[in-house]
């Protein structure tokens, strides 16, 4: 039985040869459109979040528009991805934030983003590992959670807990690209309650774990 550091090395070479231009699947500009875009990727597929931003970084592409935008706007602009009051109130609040602090750019720096409206570890490493290639931890989404905890690489449930897991076994050069691969890799493969076992490149040295 391979220890998880062993099993993670050999999933990241697997998956390094199966999606080797693996990328966010956001569509974005700048890295502010970006940390928009995943602001509203919460509970909420990337198709629709693309499809909504299409139009709303067309008419407001940066973090001065957004933030003089009136609430009941925007949200009727992104209302068809889900909890919209919520996300239009942190979009907002976090826009003003950017505009006010920081001149309308994002703030290359984890703990400083952290603390705007909306904003927790995944959104800010989602934007901070894109945008900037900065590895500054692990991306779990619901993909990546699921992916790990079936492979063998975490016993955790609770996303904190399963990143710490993945930062531990994994090379920090890895920590970016393995999160977008993991979520190309469940998306085309590894299906929740159909996943393609018998034809998935990690059938030898997936454990497995609840399939």
């Amino acid at each position: 039985m391979p220890t998880p550091k062993q099993l993670a090395a050999k999933v990241v070479k697997q998956l390094a040869h199966d999606f080797p231009l693996a990328e966010c699947a956001l569509v974005h500009d700048t890295p502010e459109q970006l940390l928009v875009a995943t602001i509203l990727s919460a509970q909420c597929t990337d198709e629709r979040v693309n499809i909504v931003t299409k139009e709303l970084f067309k008419r407001y592409p940066t973090p001065f528009e957004l933030a003089k935008l009136p609430l009941a706007k925007l949200e009727t602009l992104i209302q068809s991805t889900g909890f919209f009051r919520n996300k239009a109130k942190n979009i907002q609040a976090c826009c003003q934030a950017l505009v006010e602090q920081y001149g309308g750019l994002v703030p290359q720096d984890l703990d400083a983003l952290v603390k705007l409206a909306g904003v927790g570890r995944k959104t800010a490493n989602v934007v901070l590992g894109v945008s900037f290639g900065l590895p500054t931890g692990v991306v779990v989404d619901t993909h990546v959670a699921r992916l790990s905890q079936r492979m063998g690489l975490t016993t955790e449930s609770d996303a904190v807990k399963i990143e710490r897991d993945l930062m531990a076994i994994l090379p920090q050069k890895e920590w970016i690209d393995f999160s977008h691969r993991m979520i190309h890799h469940g998306r085309k493969v590894c299906a929740a309650r159909k996943p393609k076992c018998e034809t998935c490149s990690l059938r030898k040295i997936c454990l497995k774990i609840g399939v």
